[in-house]
C-alpha cells in the first residue's frame, strides 16, 4: 500500500469520526449529549491514533534518516493531543472536544505525504531528543487550548440569556453538547496543571536547544524567527502561571494569555518552517 494511501486512509479515519462526534454531540443539541466514549468509539479512536502513529514513525526512522517540517509538527501535535486527550476521556468527559479536533487532524494528517520536510543537519540523540520535547510541548500545549476553548464556550453559554445560570460553574448541567462536562472550577485547575507542564517542557525545549545550538553553530542563541517567538512563548506562559498564582487570573484574562502563548508558539515552530519551505523553499 502507497504511502499516499495510508495517509488519505488516516485522513478519512479522523474525517468520519469527527463527522460522528458531531452529529452525536453538537448537532443533535437538543438531546442529552452521551456521558463520555463508547467502548466501540474509544476503541475506533484508538485505532486511527495507532495508524497515525505508524506513520509519523515511519518518518522518523527512514532508512536515509528522519525528515522534519512543518507537516511533520502540524501531524505530530495534532496526534500527541489526541493520545492525550484519549487518556484524558478515562477521567474526564470532554467529548465536545472531538469534533473540532478530529477536524484539524483530518486536515494535517496527510500534509506529511505532500510537503515530506528536509533531513537536518543532524540525526543525533541530542536532536532526537530536543525534537522529542518540541512536539511534547506542542501536543500538551494543544490540549491547553482546546480546554481554554471550551471554558470560553462554558462561559458564554452561563451567561448567555438563553441559558440556565446553575450550570457547570456550579455542578449543575447545561443543556446540549456541553450537558456532561465536568464543573467550570475542574476545567480550570486541568488546564493550569496543563500550562504548568508545558511550561516545563518548553524550558527544556529552549534550554536543550542552546546546548544543540552551540555544538552545531559555536552559538547558544542564534537571534531569528525562531529564537524570539520560542522565548517569547516561554514568557508569556510563564507570566500567566505567575498571574493566577499572585493575582487570580482566570476566565477571559487567562484565556487570552493562552491564546498569545499559543500563537507563539506555532510561530516559533511550525510558522517558521513554513515560510522556510514552501515559500522561500529554504531548508
Amino acid at each position: 500500500m502507497s504511502d499516499i494511501v495510508i495517509h488519505a486512509l488516516a485522513s478519512a479515519a479522523y474525517a468520519g469520526l469527527a463527522w460522528h462526534f458531531w452529529n452525536t454531540r453538537w448537532r443533535s443539541a437538543s438531546h442529552d449529549a452521551p456521558a463520555g466514549l463508547a467502548g466501540w468509539e474509544r476503541i475506533a479512536l484508538a485505532a486511527v491514533l495507532t495508524l497515525h502513529g505508524a506513520i509519523l514513525a515511519q518518518i522518523l526512522f527512514a532508512p536515509d534518516g528522519p525528515r522534519f517540517g512543518f507537516a511533520f509538527a502540524l501531524s505530530s501535535m495534532l496526534w500527541l493531543a489526541l493520545v492525550l486527550y484519549w487518556v484524558e476521556s478515562f477521567f474526564l468527559n470532554l467529548d465536545s472536544i472531538l469534533p473540532g479536533a478530529l477536524g484539524l487532524a483530518a486536515v494535517c494528517a496527510p500534509l506529511t505525504a505532500w510537503f515530506p520536510g528536509r533531513v537536518p543537519p543532524t540525526t543525533s540523540l541530542e536532536f532526537r531528543f530536543h525534537i522529542s520535547l518540541v512536539i511534547l510541548a506542542y501536543g500538551v500545549l494543544t490540549i491547553a487550548l482546546l480546554h481554554a476553548i471550551l471554558m470560553a464556550l462554558v462561559e458564554r453559554f452561563l451567561h448567555h440569556p438563553g441559558h440556565t445560570q446553575t450550570g457547570a460553574a456550579s455542578g449543575g448541567v447545561l443543556s446540549g453538547p456541553l450537558s456532561n462536562l465536568p464543573p467550570l472550577l475542574t476545567l480550570e485547575r486541568v488546564l493550569f496543571r496543563l500550562i504548568a507542564i508545558s511550561f516545563v517542557l518548553l524550558t527544556l525545549t529552549l534550554a536543550t536547544g542552546m546546548t544543540l545550538s552551540e555544538s552545531l553553530f559555536g552559538k547558544a542563541l542564534k537571534f531569528n524567527h525562531e529564537t524570539v517567538f520560542a522565548i517569547v512563548s516561554w514568557l508569556v506562559f510563564g507570566l500567566l502561571l505567575v498571574g493566577r498564582r499572585y493575582y487570580g487570573w482566570r476566565g477571559r484574562t487567562a484565556m487570552r494569555w493562552v491564546l498569545a502563548g499559543y500563537l507563539s508558539v506555532i510561530l516559533a515552530g511550525v510558522g517558521t518552517r513554513f515560510v522556510l519551505e514552501v515559500i522561500l523553499g529554504r531548508s
